[in-house]
C-alpha cells in the first residue's frame, strides 16, 4: 500500500486548493442561499465533474503541452476570463430585482441538470486549474504510475470537490441564512458580481 502514499499528499492539496476562495466558491455561496437544494448540489457535482476533467488533463500532460506552446495557455485564459466576465454581467444586471424565496425559486430554477452542466462550465473556464494540478502531480506523483492510480486521482478529485462544496450548500441553505440573503440580496449579488468580474479580467490579462 506504500505505493499509493502520494495519494495522501496530493489530497491535502487538494482540501486546500477547494476551501480557498474562488469563483467555484462564489457561485455555490450564492446558489445554495439563493435557489433549491437540488440546484445547489448540481453545481457542486458540476465543479467536481470538472476538476475531474482538469485531472484527466494534467495527467495527459497538459501542463507540459502549454509549457510548450504558450499561445493555448493565453487563449485558456482569455476565453476563460470572458466567460467569468459574462458570469458577473449576469450577476450585476439582476442584482436589483427582488426575489419571493417561496415563489420565483421553482420557477426560475435551473434544474439539477442544467446546474451540474453549469457548475462544470464555470470550473473548465479557469484554466489555472489545469496549471496548478499540473504542478502539483510534477512534484508530487512518483515516477511510475502504480495500477489504477490514474482511476484513484480522479476519484480523489471528484470526491474533494464534490463533499466540500455540498458542504457549504448545506450549510447555506437553511431558511435564516435565505432570510439575511433576501434582506441584503442587492449587495450581496453586487460584491459577488464584482469578485467574479476582477477574477475574470485577472485571469484575462495576468
Amino acid at each position: 500500500m506504500s505505493e499509493y502514499s502520494f495519494l495522501l499528499a496530493i489530497a491535502v492539496v487538494f482540501i486546500f486548493g477547494s476551501m480557498s476562495p474562488g469563483p467555484s466558491f462564489i457561485l455555490v455561496a450564492k446558489t445554495a442561499v439563493s435557489r433549491p437544494l437540488n440546484e445547489g448540489i448540481g453545481i457542486s457535482i458540476g465543479l467536481a465533474l470538472g476538476a475531474v476533467f482538469f485531472t484527466i488533463l494534467a495527467i495527459l500532460g497538459l501542463y507540459a503541452l502549454f509549457e510548450a506552446v504558450p499561445f493555448l495557455y493565453a487563449l485558456f485564459k482569455i476565453l476563460g476570463g470572458l466567460y467569468l466576465l459574462y458570469l458577473a454581467y449576469q450577476i450585476l444586471k439582476h442584482s436589483n430585482e427582488p426575489l419571493e424565496m417561496n415563489m420565483k425559486l421553482e420557477k426560475n430554477s435551473k434544474g439539477f441538470l442544467k446546474a451540474l452542466v453549469f457548475g462544470f462550465l464555470t470550473q473548465i473556464s479557469n484554466p489555472k486549474t489545469a496549471i496548478i494540478l499540473g504542478s502539483i502531480f510534477a512534484a508530487l506523483l512518483p515516477k511510475t504510475m502504480p495500477e489504477y492510480g490514474e482511476i484513484l486521482l480522479c476519484l480523489l478529485a471528484f470526491t474533494i470537490d464534490a463533499f466540500w462544496y455540498c458542504i457549504v450548500v448545506f450549510l447555506l441553505s437553511t431558511k435564516k441564512s435565505q432570510k439575511v440573503y433576501l434582506r441584503f440580496k442587492k449587495y450581496i449579488d453586487r460584491v459577488a458580481g464584482s469578485l467574479l468580474a476582477v477574477l475574470g479580467l485577472k485571469l484575462a490579462i495576468d
